[in-house]
Order: C-alpha cells, then sequence, then structure tokens
C-alpha cells in the first residue's frame, strides 16, 4: 500500500466532492475539523494544488459566513483564464510550474500527448541548459506564453 500524505488525502477530497459541478464553495475550518488539521494545511492544500497553472480558480470569502469557491476552468475557452494563466507565468517559470501547465492542457483535451511531449521537451531544463536558472526561467516562460497563444489563436 502505498504512503500518501494528508495534502494528498485532502485534495482528492476536494477532487472528489466536485463531482460532475465545474465549482464547490467549502468551509476551510469544516475540512480542518473533516481530517483533523489546522486549517493552514487546508490553505496550503488549496494554494499548491488548485492553481490557475492546473486549471482552477480559487476565491475566498473572509468572516464569520466566509468560504473558499474553488472552481474548474476550462483553459482556453475562457480568455480571461488564459490571460490570468499568462499572468502568472510572468516573466519567468519554474520547470515543474511549466509541466504543470502543459499536463493540465493534456488533461482537459486542449492538446495531444504528443503535443504535450513535444512541449515538454522544448521546455525541459535539458533543452534550455543556459548554465543559469534565471534565464532558463526566462525563457522558458517566453517559450510557454508563445505556445499558449498559438493555442488561443488556433482554438
Amino acid at each position: 500500500m502505498e504512503n500518501r500524505s494528508i495534502s494528498d488525502i485532502i485534495e482528492d477530497y476536494l477532487k472528489g466532492i466536485f463531482g460532475d459541478n465545474t465549482q464547490i464553495e467549502i468551509r476551510r475550518s469544516e475540512i480542518a475539523d473533516h481530517f483533523n488539521v489546522v486549517p493552514s494545511q487546508i490553505n496550503y492544500v488549496i494554494k499548491t494544488r488548485f492553481t490557475i497553472q492546473n486549471g482552477y480558480l480559487v476565491q475566498s470569502k473572509r468572516g464569520g459566513g466566509g468560504y473558499i469557491r474553488i472552481e474548474r476552468v476550462n483553459l482556453l475557452d475562457d480568455v480571461d483564464v488564459l490571460d490570468s494563466l499568462v499572468q502568472a507565468i510572468g516573466d519567468s517559470v519554474r520547470e515543474r510550474d511549466a509541466f504543470d501547465i502543459v499536463q493540465t492542457l493534456y488533461n482537459e483535451g486542449v492538446i495531444s500527448q504528443r503535443e504535450g511531449d513535444l512541449m515538454l521537451v522544448a521546455l525541459s531544463k535539458q533543452t534550455l541548459s543556459l548554465n543559469n536558472a534565471n534565464l532558463e526561467n526566462k525563457l522558458r516562460a517566453r517559450i510557454l506564453v508563445s505556445f499558449l497563444n498559438r493555442l488561443r489563436y488556433e482554438s
């Protein structure tokens, strides 16, 4: 049996709540109580697993009746979401984050496995080996944004 972290279990639980819905609303404290963890653990899972790079938008409302709304988005059907993704990439992106974006594009059926594999090769540390991590991340961001813009005009 595989050892799974509590973050993995919480992520799976939240994804299970979605079912066929495109959005869910949760109360952080209720989820924390359910898993007997501190609320900051729920924040961590949401901030690291439910990102725009992974195809999710997160909104929160603070206060007594506060909630966290997590929405699954189709990256290329909504120009605003694509713009948010490009903005999140900015002028620098780490290899792991770029790979997450490509995986999400594949999972959403936006690109084929072959296209994804080609994108991953182009974005890899081996391909962009410049012996300067900052320069590699800047070049990776430019390439990835170019891919996304091309996909936007093609869809």
